[in-house]
């Protein structure tokens, strides 16, 4: 209930601004919002009565605000996020509905990876170039998708399965691992693998926050798994050292980190988007304006900010909530992480635990790779924010990764139960 009033009253503010009067046309989207989490309520109650209770509520506070900012910038955009969070709601309760035990899962670990490796490569055959890189594939009906949105959850499956069954090579001491020559070394195959899979998609995809991110997953998971930051080590070692060569010979690589670390240096050209989301962050102030009186359009309707609506949805709500509303919705984050991490904990069995900690990773990772992009603590990536940037592929399988959680959660809770 917390949640659908503050999404409400978010609504509510952004239309009151763009109308100067109280506007109350916005009800009707809103509650059509409303009415999906409780579907998804009921679904949790129905499929999953012991889940974390806090996790979903967490999830609609964020989409609450996402919503209501997109509307403020593009109200036709609202309407179709709306109908995405609508898909969203199917897959979220057919989850539910069909996995009754996550742990079966793990017999499919092979399958995830097969599926994760096809979508990639389709991705690079069929793929559409937008803003520069190869993220996209257009259906039939015009409508695009973005096939690594599942690819990072499929990635977690199949490492959760993979390296539960290596957790006896993990056990084992990193010196006397090293030290066991050829027949060990087969065991470090899947840190080269990814390396390599990694410096592929920033060549072929002309993305490095792909690359990033799926990296990122297979570390974290590694030390999950392991528990030694030697294995964490090498694998940066190696990232560093791929990224590296990268720089020198994947221009738009090049240029994302000249933008980030000169942006004042050609403020009109690469380094213009970065330059208008500080200027428009700065211009919030501590506490900001308020939803939708902030100056984010331009009198003839375009964004002050390129993308403003996906990759730049907090740079909207830091200008418009101020450093307050920042830090709040930083907070949200963190506590869904904290929540996620919660269940992982609390998992019955290795997969499960390995499960909960590769779906929170993703989604914490994802916000601060897009968060440090706009903030500038680290080049520009182009992910989306989880559950608040304009995207289809995004709120769809955010939504399902939800529901996947809220699975392990159920599981762990009758498991402790017992």
């Amino acid at each position: 209930m917390p949640a659908a009033i503050l999404g409400l009253l978010a609504a509510v503010s952004v239309t009151t601004a763009r109308a100067g009067e109280l506007d109350l046309g916005i009800l009707p989207g809103a509650g059509a919002a409303i009415a999906m989490f409780a579907v998804m309520h009921l679904a949790l109650r129905r499929w999953t009565p012991e889940a974390d209770p806090y996790i979903l509520p967490l999830v609609g506070v964020l989409t609450g605000i996402g919503l209501a900012e997109i509307h403020r910038l593009n109200p036709e955009l609202a309407r179709q996020q709306l109908i995405w969070i609508a898909i969203a709601t199917v897959i979220f309760v057919a989850v539910l509905s069909l996995v009754p035990d996550p742990r079966r899962l793990q017999d499919y670990r092979y399958i995830f990876g097969v599926a994760a490796v096809l979508l990639l490569l389709a991705t690079m055959v069929f793929g559409e170039t937008i803003f520069g890189a190869r993220l996209w594939i257009r259906l039939p009906g015009g409508q695009t998708v973005q096939p690594g949105e599942l690819v990072k959850v499929l990635l977690v499956l199949f490492l959760a399965g993979y390296l539960r069954d290596k957790r006896e090579v993990l056990a084992v001491p990193t010196r006397r691992l090293l030290g066991m020559g050829v027949p060990a070394a087969r065991h470090f195959g899947p840190v080269v693998a990814f390396w390599g899979l990694a410096l592929l998609l920033v060549v072929a995809l002309n993305d490095f926050g792909t690359a990033l991110l799926f990296f990122g997953v297979f570390l974290a998971m590694l030390f999950l798994a392991s528990g030694r930051v030697a294995y964490v080590a090498i694998g940066g070692a190696l990232f560093a050292a791929g990224s590296a060569l990268v720089l020198s010979a994947v221009p738009r690589v090049g240029d994302r980190v000249d933008a980030w670390l000169r942006p004042f240096d050609d403020p009109d050209g690469k380094g213009y988007q970065l330059v208008q989301s500080l200027y428009a962050m700065a211009d919030g102030g501590t506490i900001g304006p308020g939803l939708g009186q902030g100056f984010l359009v331009q009198a003839n309707g375009n964004p002050v900010i390129p993308t403003l609506e996906t990759d730049f949805i907090f740079a909207a709500i830091a200008t418009e909530l101020g450093f307050v509303g920042a830090v709040g919705v930083l907070l949200t984050f963190l506590l869904l992480v904290q929540r996620g991490f919660v269940v992982a904990i609390g998992a019955p069995d290795g997969f499960l635990k390995l499960l909960a900690g590769g779906l929170t990773v993703v989604v914490g990772l994802q916000a601060l790779v897009i968060v440090g992009g706009i903030v500038r603590l680290i080049p520009l990536t182009g992910v989306t924010l989880p559950f608040m940037s304009y995207g289809g592929s995004s709120v769809v399988v955010n939504f399902g990764l939800i529901a996947m959680l809220a699975l392990v959660s159920h599981r762990s809770a009758r498991g402790a139960a017992r």
